[in-house]
C-alpha cells in the first residue's frame, strides 16, 4: 500500500510532527520532524533502540550520556540505545531536524 501523508496530519504541537509506522500499515520506522525555537529543546529521555537525528537547519547542543556535543546543520547525530539524551537549540533561528526511531512506534522513557 502507498501513502502520501500531508505534514499537517502528523502535527502533535506547535513545533513538532510525528510519524508512527504502526499507523501506516506497520512500517518498521517512526520519526519526529521538529522546528524548535531558540533556547528550547527536548527533556532528558531514552529509548530501547538508537535514535538518529538529521539536522537540516540551525544549531543544537546534544547531551548524550555524559557527553555534550555542539552540532550544526548538515550533520547526523546518533544516540545509542538506552542512553539518556536531549537537545537544545543554541542558534538564533528555529532548529529543523528529523529524528528517526527504528521502531513502528516511538518508545520513550522521560527522565526529567
Amino acid at each position: 500500500m502507498h501513502y502520501i501523508i500531508p505534514k499537517e496530519d502528523l502535527r502533535i504541537n506547535e513545533t513538532a510532527f510525528r510519524f508512527q509506522g504502526e499507523e501506516y500499515g506497520g512500517v518498521a520506522g517512526s520519526f519526529f520532524w521538529v522546528f524548535t525555537h531558540p533556547g528550547r529543546g527536548s527533556t532528558l529521555h531514552r529509548h530501547p533502540y538508537q535514535e538518529i537525528f538529521v539536522l537540516q537547519e540551525g544549531r543544537a547542543i546534544f547531551t548524550i550520556g555524559e557527553t555534550m556535543l555542539e552540532v550544526a546543520a548538515g550533520n547526523v547525530v546518533v544516540a545509542p540505545a538506552n542512553t539518556p539524551h536531549k537537545f537544545t537549540n543554541t542558534g538564533t533561528e528555529p532548529l529543523q531536524m528529523i529524528s528517526f526511531h527504528p521502531s513502528s512506534r516511538v518508545l520513550q522513557e522521560v527522565l526529567e
